[in-house]
């Protein structure tokens, strides 16, 4: 026991905690290394019915195998959690339901986070106290994000943003790219 309580610490240090915006990789790198541990039949299985005296003996050892599973899966998660996390969620007794809880967790803060975003790069105006080229780079790269989490900004969308952004001495330039037919 020892030696597995050691393995799950060692494997869990490994592990990015997730802190409500990196659930893909998180759960990616949970699954894995509940899989290197052979912990993951919890992930991906109901509990099996509860043994009885009439249970077989591969019935009982699955069943062992399982709660086991489950137990350690569980604790290992939630070691990859941050606390203020942690702490608003539901209990649960199930490794299965507590990803399932992450994930809704994530979506909701991916939804948040694709909205503030939004009405960054809407609102971002070049006030001349970095180049052009950062500027761009800048609304680029929230583009990226947006795309990233679901909320497709396509190119043109994109490159219009940028022209509004731009302050009123660079209106012939705006107006020159208006009216190009070839952009």
């Amino acid at each position: 026991m020892e030696n597995s309580a050691l393995a799950l610490h060692s494997h869990s240090t490994s592990v990015t905690t997730f802190n409500g915006l990196n659930f893909s990789d998180w759960c990616e790198q949970i699954k894995f290394h509940l899989g290197v541990l052979d912990l993951h039949a919890a992930l991906y299985s109901e509990k099996p019915t509860a043994i009885t005296e009439a249970s077989s003996d591969e019935e009982k050892s699955y069943y062992k195998y399982w709660d086991q599973s489950n137990t350690l899966g569980l604790m290992f998660i939630q070691m990859n959690i941050v606390g203020n996390i942690k702490t608003t969620l539901s209990k649960t007794e199930s490794a299965k339901k507590l990803l399932k809880l992450m994930k809704e967790s994530s979506q909701t803060a991916d939804k948040s986070l694709a909205w503030t975003l939004m009405g960054t790069l809407t609102a971002m105006k070049f006030d001349g106290s970095r180049t052009m080229h950062e500027h761009v780079i800048e609304m680029t790269n929230i583009a990226t994000r947006l795309n990233s989490l679901g909320m497709e900004v396509e190119q043109n969308f994109l490159v219009q943003f940028i022209i509004n952004s731009l302050p009123s001495e660079y209106g012939p330039f705006q107006i020159n790219y208006n009216t190009m037919k070839d952009k």
